[in-house]
């Protein structure tokens, strides 16, 4: 007779073969799965013993996100209020929440700055980044640093400003490091899960027409995908109802040996982006980092 965790075992190992990466579980399977491991440590009982319990029910394992949003991060339950009579209202609120957000100062793995984002709040783009760096949170303000200077170019480039557009970021605190000075990190799932009801709020109340995910681990909190950039870059996906647009982080150019391959892969990105939004396209910018 076929046990139930040989039935398991088949259909992970099946998702695995087509593709599948990663598993979310909810707290309940995760006990049983713990349960289950306890047990096989423990020597076989002798047949004079009483029989064991009877086996918990295991719960649904959904090894795929929901279509919308599609997150495979084990977000926490959203207590957000934003309150307020205008946009800017209301994300002032939810900033002043993000300073003392317990889901995310709990997990002892952030640093205390808070940094929440910046821009215009009836913006027609938004532009969504990973976690707060060095340069970021000595400021108080995502993209200030080299990436963000890199990022100026290219709205410039779009013919757009700072100003004109909203900048956030998937995590509200820099990531820690032991002895850290200058140095980041991207910031681990569980990170981008404590802070990613910010992120959905931030978007209902700017609802942009169009975002663009700035580097994998931002696809990765508004997609739920393990996939590389250069896998999902070059065509539309949607948050919420929103469309969205994966391109290279602007750091990934700053480091880049490509010449300007990679700018264009960014800059073709942006093209779309900027049909997408109706803006003006003359054949100069259409021939950007294009070779001669």
């Amino acid at each position: 007779m076929t046990r139930p965790v040989d039935a398991l075992l088949d259909f992970l190992r099946a998702e695995e073969a087509r593709g599948v990466t990663h598993v979310h579980l909810d707290p309940e399977a995760r006990s049983v799965l713990r349960d289950l491991a306890i047990r096989a440590r423990r020597p076989a009982a002798p047949p004079s013993q009483a029989p064991p319990a009877p086996a918990r029910r295991a719960p649904a394992i959904s090894l795929e996100a929901p279509a919308s949003p599609p997150l495979s991060l084990n977000s926490p339950p959203a207590a957000l209020h934003s309150e307020g009579d205008t946009k800017a209202a209301r994300l002032e609120s939810l900033r002043r929440q993000a300073e003392t957000w317990r889901p995310a100062r709990s997990l002892g793995t952030l640093r205390e700055t808070m940094v929440f984002a910046t821009g215009n709040p009836d913006a027609d783009l938004m532009l969504v980044g990973e976690a707060p760096g060095y340069h970021e949170e000595r400021q108080r303000e995502p993209f200030v640093g080299p990436a963000g200077q890199k990022l100026n170019d290219i709205l410039k480039a779009m013919g757009l400003d700072r100003e004109q557009v909203y900048i956030s970021n998937i995590v509200k605190f820099r990531p820690a490091m032991p002895g850290q000075t200058t140095n980041n990190r991207a910031p681990s799932v569980e990170e981008m899960s404590s802070c990613l009801s910010f992120i959905r709020a931030e978007i209902e109340i700017v609802r942009p027409k169009c975002i663009v995910a700035l580097g994998g681990t931002a696809a990765t909190g508004l997609l739920g995908s393990a996939d590389a950039v250069a896998k999902l870059r070059g065509r539309w996906h949607e948050f919420d109802g929103v469309p969205l647009r994966v391109t290279y982080h602007p750091s990934y150019l700053l480091r880049t040996t490509s010449g300007n391959t990679d700018k264009r892969k960014v800059w073709e990105d942006m093209l779309e982006v900027m049909e997408r939004l109706g803006l003006p396209i003359s054949d100069k910018q259409r021939g950007y980092f294009l070779k001669p």
